[in-house]
């Protein structure tokens, strides 16, 4: 399954760029970001013709997230991040997909700082961090995709000299960051590329995309029971290439599908049962052909003794010892990797 974070920067101008990536790369469920659409303007046909159904939470010229989800309509479980009712950002969407839930966000930049801006961000993220801790304590499979606006660490930008005083970088914002990863939440990208730069994001100034001087601020986040279900992560830069791009590529994990997988396993299971089966009941045919044969032959010697035996001989009743029927054989050869 693979599971997608793209901060489309304006879904109406960017749509035919959108339509291309996905059916490009054929991702199960994409969290996008900055819509910059109101709810009646969300492509919502275009989606559903590409062949993905969608929930989305708009904002007329800024902010707006939506969810969309490969041949079903993601169920809604939560529009807006709890804590603030006074809140009327478009900014936090959680929805329930094929097992999962998954919560889609669109964190404040928070610049200029100091300020309000940044005041708003840091209370929003205290929010975030708050209710990502009930998220982690239901035990439920949880993905936290989306547009962080935080550079975890100076590994993850190309150079800190001129975003020192950038909300992005501040301690506050890190600090915040570390904090909500403390709950035990696992950062794919990182996790899965621990050495390696990763960018997400690339400034339309000064070459920042043809120079690769990137930032990485879209992260996916997971709950315990998907750390280990985690089979790759990666970005797809080549969106950013694309002409009249936005200035984010679409960040991604693949997970194994615990259920398919466990399906699959009760079906080894029950047909190696099966095979078991056929075998003890080959078996047990042939240690009682072995023992008639044996009375058989026991039964001739004595007529033998009485009367000549034919010159040919009789024909004994030779056991199937070392042949396997085609269930067997099935059952016997070597897993496949």
């Amino acid at each position: 399954m693979k599971i997608a974070t793209f901060n489309v920067n304006g879904i109406t101008s960017r749509l035919s760029s959108l339509l291309e990536w996905l059916e490009r790369e054929s991702p199960d469920i994409v969290c996008l970001q900055e819509l910059k659409a109101a709810d009646a303007a969300f492509p919502e046909a275009a989606l559903k013709e590409a062949g993905y159904g969608a929930i989305w939470h708009g904002q007329q010229s800024w902010n707006g997230v939506a969810i969309l989800a490969k041949g079903v309509v993601p169920t809604e479980v939560r529009r807006g991040l709890p804590g603030d009712d006074t809140d009327q950002h478009s900014r936090y969407l959680e929805a329930a997909i094929d097992g999962l839930l998954v919560a889609c966000l669109y964190l404040p930049n928070g610049n200029p700082q100091p300020g309000p801006k940044f005041d708003y961000k840091l209370a929003w993220f205290q929010r975030l961090i708050t209710h990502a801790r009930a998220l982690w304590k239901s035990g439920h499979p949880v993905v936290l995709a989306g547009d962080f606006n935080v550079v975890p660490t100076d590994f993850d930008i190309y150079n800190t000299r001129s975003w020192k005083k950038d909300a992005l970088l501040q301690p506050e914002s890190r600090e915040a960051y570390q904090k909500l990863l403390a709950q035990g939440w696992t950062d794919a990208l990182r996790f899965k590329h621990p050495k390696e730069p990763i960018y997400t994001f690339w400034d339309y100034f000064r070459n920042h995309w043809q120079t690769n001087s990137g930032l990485r601020i879209d992260h996916l986040l997971l709950s315990e029971s998907l750390k280990s279900a985690l089979v790759d992560a990666g970005v797809d830069t080549w969106v950013r290439g694309r002409p009249h791009a936005s200035d984010h590529a679409p960040a991604w994990i693949i997970l194994r599908d615990s259920r398919r997988t466990s399906m699959s396993s009760a079906k080894q299971k029950s047909a190696a049962r099966r095979n078991i089966k056929k075998a003890a009941k080959a078996a047990k045919s042939k240690k009682t052909i072995a023992h008639l044969s044996q009375k058989t032959r026991t039964a001739l010697g004595k007529e033998g003794a009485k009367r000549p035996s034919s010159p040919s001989g009789p024909k004994a009743v030779e056991p199937t010892q070392g042949r396997l029927s085609p269930a067997q054989a099935r059952f016997r050869q070597p897993k496949r990797g």
